[in-house]
């Protein structure tokens, strides 16, 4: 597989803009397990072979367990996923939807039970950049499977605090 937009393809400035919201996000203090879990869990839902090889990775490198990455998909019937994890799936599985019947009050009570208003801002933030990414390369062609974490990435080992 090819690319359909090659590096030198891609206008100056884009992936530098999209880079420089990344790593906003990636300092604002979420956590880092969290972030790849939900990042995951996107990225299955819009079908993004890069981005599921990236961010399994990174999950993995940031300790989360390969069970727990192998069900995200099914995480309501999993017991393993804690009611602050649940929430912010439910509310990255609906803000990746956007169903235009709902984005009910109920998830940003459920949200609020977890996390402050400025935390659930960044969680928004950080649900429309993976979709973005998730687009981004999708319509790139991006070719999957040769993603490595940097070394310079610390390691976390599960159950870690991120």
């Amino acid at each position: 597989m090819t690319p359909r937009i090659s590096p030198a393809d891609i206008p100056a400035g884009l992936i530098e803009a999209m880079r420089h919201v990344q790593a906003y996000i990636d300092d604002a203090g979420l956590d880092r397990r969290l972030l790849e879990l939900v990042r995951t869990r996107v990225s299955q839902i819009n079908s993004c072979a890069y981005c599921l090889d990236m961010h399994h990775k990174e999950a993995l490198h940031a300790g989360e367990t390969i069970q727990r990455l192998i069900s995200v998909s099914a995480w309501r019937e999993a017991p393993y996923y804690s009611p602050k994890e649940q929430a912010v799936l439910a509310f990255a599985e609906n803000l990746t939807h956007m169903p235009a019947e709902e984005h009910s009050d109920d998830l940003h009570y459920e949200m609020l039970q977890h996390f402050s208003r400025p935390e659930i801002a960044l969680w928004s933030l950080a649900v429309a950049q993976i979709n973005s990414w998730n687009r981004l390369v999708r319509s790139f062609g991006t070719v999957a499977g040769n993603y490595k974490v940097p070394e310079s990435r610390p390691r976390l080992e599960p159950g870690t605090p991120a």
